[in-house]
């Protein structure tokens, strides 16, 4: 940033403080929309959360938690199934404080990351967005034609990262344990 504004100094000394005010009128604007944004979305998961809805929605996914996570957590489930949602929304910052919460409850006091929370990581670094939210809102913000374009390729994009993460995360899994084992870790 400072070797921009140095380089503007010299080359157009006269717009330095124009473009320093209209990126800063620019980034106010996007914090503002996100910021709308997120405050729904997260008004609306925390309904979710107080009527129960969460609590169902880890009952329905509770088969491919367990199978992915390894776990037998009902709390721990539905902070997960919560997280998982809100990223299938394509809100992946407002799925942060239920991705924090699982992430809390999956540590076992080792000091060391377990395998259910390096799935955890996995499934929110690549998850499957069906809507990507944030994104379309972004474009819109920016004045795109069609900011709703992207939506196929998206999910097929995120489908496949997601499934490839998790097939490398499962094989990688494999191999670490036996050698623990033959190691006697």
């Amino acid at each position: 940033m400072i070797l921009s504004i140095a380089a503007l100094i010299f080359v157009q000394p006269q717009s330095v403080i124009s473009e320093m005010t209209n990126a800063s009128m620019d980034v106010i604007n996007l914090c503002i929309t996100l910021l709308a944004v997120y405050t729904v979305w997260l008004g609306i998961l925390e309904i979710v959360d107080a009527t129960g809805l969460g609590a169902r929605l880890a009952r329905l996914l509770r088969p491919l938690i367990r199978k992915l996570f390894k776990i037998n957590d009902p709390e721990t489930e539905k902070y997960i199934a919560l997280n998982m949602s809100s990223n299938i929304l394509g809100l992946g910052n407002a799925s942060t404080p239920m991705g924090i919460k699982a992430m809390k409850r999956l540590d076992d006091g080792s000091g060391k990351i377990t395998a259910p929370m390096i799935m955890l990581l996995i499934v929110n670094a690549t998850s499957i967005q069906l809507f990507p939210t944030t994104v379309v809102g972004l474009r819109a913000q920016a004045g795109s034609v069609d900011p709703t374009s992207i939506i196929l390729p998206t999910i097929l994009g995120t489908i496949i990262t997601c499934i490839t993460a998790i097939t490398a995360t499962k094989v990688c899994e494999k191999i670490f344990f036996k050698k623990r084992v033959k190691n006697g870790d």
